[in-house]
């Protein structure tokens, strides 16, 4: 099993969400988050003064999927989710060792 974080723009997240549904994932977890890389912020204007804004906002979506699904999950993340210019995003994937639902008890695959 895979463990998929894509760091995207907010404005993406329902794109990137109706993608992955089509595919056939139904959960995931979306979190707000800040940060910044090449991008490196940039400056408002506010009651008349400039200031700089280091951390852009960015959501991130975690995703656990069994090896199967991987490639098709990562192309729907890149190709809704691109717009072109910088700060884009990036896609992360790791290894899971386990997964438990803790409703039932279930692991792995039946556990996703």
């Amino acid at each position: 099993m895979k463990k998929i974080e894509a760091i995207i723009k907010p404005f993406k997240l329902d794109d990137v969400r109706e993608a992955l549904t089509e595919i056939g994932i139904n959960g995931m977890t979306v979190t707000e988050v800040k940060g910044f890389g090449r991008q490196k912020g940039h400056t408002e204007l506010y009651r008349g003064a400039e200031y700089m804004i280091d951390f852009l906002p960015k959501v991130k979506i975690e995703v656990i999927l069994t090896e199967d699904i991987v490639d098709r999950a990562i192309e729907a993340i890149m190709n809704t989710a691109q717009t072109g210019k910088i700060g884009d995003g990036k896609i992360f994937i790791y290894e899971v060792e386990r997964v438990i639902r803790i409703r039932t008890g279930e692991e792995d695959a039946d556990a996703i």
